[in-house]
């Protein structure tokens, strides 16, 4: 997304076109309708999860990083991280390890709030988009998402409450894009992956400050993974460099108030179809409460005008 990008070059991350491919913005499909909306400033970069990790990697190492691959952490103390066969004395010990954070677990910190779970599946096809908006198709109890990530590749990704779908037989479920698809080449094997709402109690102790999925996350729904990961290194950073990690979880909490937002909202069209319906009927018939849903989504409102924009939707759909 564009404030994912913007949030990266502000911890001297860049991310070049060439690594992917620019979108416009996001289209919802379903329910026999369809609403497109502009990002408000900017665009977005689909790309390969591959060519992304490549780019950081290369990155890290530029800024001094030294990287210990194939070195497993056995187990973290006060003041040192231990690896097989020695340790690293350090300050700070910062989780970055995922949404099965061993380090959340040594550190004590795996109290959960809410932790709710949806299961994807992806595959990249070898075919021009035909289209300069990632889409969004609105099934029963499942999405599925178009992602353009280069000028001859789209990410098809499936997301479900239930572990038994698989991509094929739920293109069946969606004509328009199952006759796009057909006869075009496969680029890349089925895999798949859990995604979770997962909301911590506490994302630190004592020297221990937990990011990215280690410290909770959202439903891939909102595409604002890595825009959190982003936001929230910077914030730690800053924290570190005052010595106080109290200030990361405030700012923790913060960062995360938008995305919860959206991810409520969204998983609410999934879980209730007369929501859905609803909800999309007034977006296709009046496109500007989409277009501020989206600059809500990427940053471009205020907190209390999100909020606003997502009451004014909500009376809406009920008064439909």
């Amino acid at each position: 997304m564009p404030d994912t990008l913007a949030a990266a070059r502000r911890i001297g991350i860049q991310l070049p076109d060439h690594l992917g491919f620019r979108f416009r913005g996001i289209r919802f499909l379903g329910e026999g309708r369809a609403v497109a909306a502009d990002f408000p400033q900017g665009q977005g970069l689909g790309f390969r999860r591959t060519a992304l990790h490549q780019s950081l990697v290369d990155q890290a190492a530029g800024a001094g990083v030294e990287m210990l691959w194939s070195t497993p952490v056995c187990g973290i103390g006060a003041d040192a991280v231990h690896l097989n066969g020695r340790s690293v004395s350090t300050r700070w010990i910062v989780g970055a390890d995922g949404s099965g954070s061993l380090v959340r677990r040594w550190a004590g910190l795996s109290h959960f709030s809410r932790n709710s779970r949806r299961f994807a599946y992806r595959r990249h096809f070898a075919c021009q988009p035909w289209s300069d908006f990632m889409e969004i198709y609105w099934g029963n109890r499942c999405q599925i998402y178009v992602t353009p990530v280069a000028p001859d590749e789209v990410c098809v990704a499936l997301i479900a409450r239930t572990p038994d779908v698989r991509l094929d037989e739920s293109l069946t479920r969606f004509p328009l894009l199952a006759s796009r698809l057909a006869g075009v080449p496969v680029a890349s094997n089925e895999r798949g992956a859990i995604t979770a709402t997962a909301r911590l109690r506490h994302v630190e102790c004592g020297n221990v400050a937990l990011v990215g999925d280690a410290s909770g996350s959202v439903d891939a729904i909102t595409g604002e993974g890595l825009s959190q990961a982003f936001h929230q290194s910077a914030a730690l950073a800053d924290a570190l460099a005052a010595g106080d990690l109290s200030r990361y979880s405030k700012s923790h909490r913060r960062i995360a108030f938008r995305p919860s937002l959206m991810a409520d909202m969204m998983l609410s069209m999934d879980r209730w179809p007369s929501i859905r319906r609803r909800a999309l009927s007034v977006m296709a018939a009046r496109p500007q409460y989409f277009a501020d849903m989206l600059a809500g989504h990427v940053g471009a409102l205020r907190p209390a005008q999100l909020v606003n924009a997502s009451l004014s939707l909500g009376w809406r759909c009920m008064t439909l």
